[in-house]
């Protein structure tokens, strides 16, 4: 045995539950070996904001001394595994603490294993994550994402299906064995034991190079010197709206450049322009103020600022003129308007493949027996 770490990564309130679950859980089982283990959330008070990526980790050790050094950095950035409990975060994470957009496999070590729940195929998943240097492992846990909220717990077995498979792929973190005595502690849970031994057995691991996955450059800073820091805390205006060519006439807001609020999103609004009547409601509405105005007085969503939080398809009151869709459904952030102006009929075809038979994604708790309804159609 050694020292290792586990990062986990999830929808900020909606999985918060689920992945302090999932990190006692290790801590837990490690106690059954004798082992030292802590197990903490990135932030201390409460910007897990709803869908915002956050982040927990657990760390386990031989003895005190081991995890004390290990833990005096800021937070682990050579972790064995990442666990990644909503597939579309593997688009890459920008978290409320800001510091960037950062790619799923950032703090991942060379050689660890990237787990994430999804019903996807892998080869679906690495055209979502970014290339990294050091070749890692990708594994999935087949399984829609499990959303619940921060006072209601879905308890579908992701957590201790999601331990069996860190078992499988990190043994010298822990061992399977000690998963199901933390599991079965104080008392026997037969089902949520054989749902942990059934993903142990189950799940299998592609090694991933360095010339796989997506290839786009994530923005990277440097902090300024204390010789360049200038005298007093400094906050840059940004300007009331953006010259965008071919926009003349329209209004498109000035938004920070490097600031992107897609990372948030498990949907995205997706905009009939042919049953839209110019109503307003939709941009005056949104609380992101992502929705630009065209230069024929439409209102294009901005894929880079919207967060997908819903807001426009309820208030919109022309019958699915806009849909929220799955988000695994779309590989980039293109203007819906200049899709449907440069070619109105290939964009109502676009607009149909994408509003057909998507997964349905909820953030929650609606009404009694939800759960137990979605359960039974969990993939097992």
């Amino acid at each position: 045995m050694s020292t290792g770490s586990v990062e986990v990564v999830y929808r900020g309130i909606f999985q918060k539950t689920l992945a302090k679950n999932i990190c006692r859980g290790i801590v837990f089982a490690a106690r059954k070996e004798g082992r030292i283990g802590i197990a903490f959330g990135r932030y201390g008070d409460s910007p897990e904001r709803n869908g915002i990526p956050a982040k927990q980790f657990a760390v386990v050790a031989d003895t005190e001394e081991e995890l004390e050094e290990y833990l005096s950095r800021y937070e682990p950035d050579n972790n064995d595994v990442t666990i990644v409990t909503d597939d579309t975060l593997c688009k890459g994470i920008e978290s409320w603490a800001w510091y960037g957009l950062q790619p799923i496999n950032k703090l991942l070590k060379e050689g660890g294993t990237l787990l994430v729940t999804s019903t996807r195929s892998t080869e679906s998943l690495i055209g979502d994550i970014h290339r990294k240097e050091e070749p890692y492992n990708l594994a999935t846990v087949k399984s829609s994402a499990s959303f619940s909220g921060l006072w209601v717990y879905k308890d579908d077995h992701t957590d201790v299906r999601l331990l069996g498979a860190l078992a499988r792929v990190a043994p010298h973190i822990i061992s399977l064995d000690s998963i199901v005595a933390a599991i079965n502690e104080p008392k026997k849970n037969a089902a949520k034991e054989a749902s942990a031994r059934k993903a142990h057995d189950q799940i299998a691991s592609t090694a991933i190079g360095p010339d796989n996955g997506n290839d786009a450059v994530p923005f990277k800073f440097e902090l300024p010197g204390w010789k360049k820091m200038e005298e007093c805390l400094v906050i840059r205006g940004v300007g009331a709206r953006q010259q965008v060519p071919g926009w003349e006439g329209g209004h498109v807001p000035a938004r920070n450049p490097t600031f992107k609020k897609f990372t948030t999103r498990t949907m995205r609004p997706v905009i009939n322009f042919d049953t839209c009547t110019k109503c307003t409601i939709c941009w005056l509405q949104c609380p992101d103020t992502c929705f630009d105005i065209t230069p024929d007085g439409y209102y294009d969503a901005n894929m880079e600022a919207c967060c997908g939080c819903g807001i426009c398809e309820a208030v919109c009151p022309v019958d699915k003129c806009i849909t929220m869709v799955n988000e695994e459904a779309f590989r980039d952030h293109r203007s819906q308007w200049e899709m449907w102006h440069k070619d109105k009929q290939a964009y109502a075809a676009w607009l149909s493949e994408k509003t057909a038979d998507q997964p349905a994604r909820s953030h929650g708790f609606h009404h009694p027996g939800q759960y137990a309804e979605e359960i039974a159609n969990e993939p097992r």
